[in-house]
């Protein structure tokens, strides 16, 4: 499964854009790097927000902002949205720091293959 390839979040541009390959095209990623790029921006999605399939996506405005932080609740949330990527067959979320209103943690999957990524929200 190959996915388009988005700049890291600490970057100049503030992150998660497209960008030019050593090739001068759009680049992609495969394998590992991609199933842990596509899960990172599936713990992005807010429920609702996906034009396609607006039964996807984290509930963060029903049941995360605005109400007192539950690690173990948005845990599970980021686990089942990290499960819809197709290839994931298990996903373990940590959330390891609530600053504001920005969440930082990661999520380890296993995909169809038995590899292991992780992936940054």
């Amino acid at each position: 499964m190959k996915t388009l390839a988005l700049t890291q979040p600490d970057t100049a541009s503030g992150g998660w854009d497209l960008f030019a390959g050593q090739d001068r095209n759009i680049a992609v990623l495969d394998g590992a790097d991609a199933v842990a790029q596509d899960v990172a921006s599936a713990c992005k999605v807010f429920l609702g927000e996906l034009y396609y399939d607006q039964s996807q996506g984290v509930p963060y405005f029903q049941q995360v902002l605005g109400q007192p932080v539950n690690a173990q609740l948005l845990q599970g949330f980021l686990e089942q949205a990290a499960l819809t990527v197709p290839t994931v067959v298990s996903a373990r979320a940590t959330v390891e720091s609530i600053v504001g209103r920005q969440v930082h943690g990661t999520v380890e999957v296993i995909d169809q293959t038995g590899a292991a990524s992780l992936a940054h929200f």
